[in-house]
């Protein structure tokens, strides 16, 4: 199976392996500390392929542990008023941060919003914390919207489309850098295929199955 970073790693781990290399002749110790830490940040920045449902779904944007389901209203700072099902997922420093778009469709807005550095487990950080919304319209003609959030210790959110480009279910569109939180918001007749404290892979599992089909079993690499 490939390995691989994502592009956004790349200046970490360059220059913490330098560091590393020029210092571990004179401080083994604080060497080893360092090329620890180097592995860590190739690590953190793995980005590997996964296996995309080919059937028209919604996919989990984001890898993580499902914290939040329940009705809510859109980010506040999107200008409508219908209410949405809001999924949230927890990204621990472990978890795979590249993020997945989770349906294909139209990016119609973008917004970010500066903001503060709160934990992201708390369920406040929805409305306070550093974040940056996209509203995506499907071929229905329905909003789902992505929210990544920075956390704790996440301080760069990283977003790689603009508005009215075209997108693709479980194609890379971003990264949290060092732990996180992905809110999801779909229409309130979507059925939640997930439950709270499940883990989820970004690009793979299914959070709802609009169209009902009894069987989800094909699939892409990507």
């Amino acid at each position: 199976m490939q390995f691989k970073i994502h592009k956004q790693g790349w200046v970490y781990f360059i220059s913490s392996l330098i560091v590393t290399i020029i210092l571990f002749p004179f401080f083994p110790i604080i060497g080893i500390i360092l090329s620890t830490f180097t592995c860590y940040i190739f690590y953190f920045f793995r980005d590997p392929e996964r296996s995309i449902p080919l059937e028209d779904v919604i996919v989990s944007p984001a890898d993580g542990i499902i914290t939040y389901i329940g009705l809510s209203k859109p980010p506040l700072d999107l200008e409508t008023s219908d209410q949405f099902i809001k999924i949230s997922i927890f990204l621990n420093i472990f978890n795979v941060h590249v993020n997945r778009m989770p349906t294909s469709g139209i990016v119609r807005k973008i917004k970010y919003i500066h903001g503060k550095f709160l934990n992201a487990t708390l369920e406040k950080t929805s409305e306070y914390n550093e974040r940056n919304i996209i509203l995506i319209e499907n071929n229905k003609k329905e909003n789902i919207i992505v929210c990544q959030i920075a956390g704790l210790i996440a301080r760069r959110i990283v977003s790689e489309v603009k508005e009215k480009q075209k997108v693709l279910k479980g194609h890379r569109f971003g990264i949290i850098k060092f732990g996180s939180r992905v809110d999801l918001y779909m229409p309130v007749h979507y059925k939640s295929l997930i439950s709270l404290g499940q883990v989820v892979v970004g690009g793979e599992t299914i959070i709802s199955n609009p169209n009902n089909i009894n069987e989800i079993t094909n699939s892409i690499k990507n």
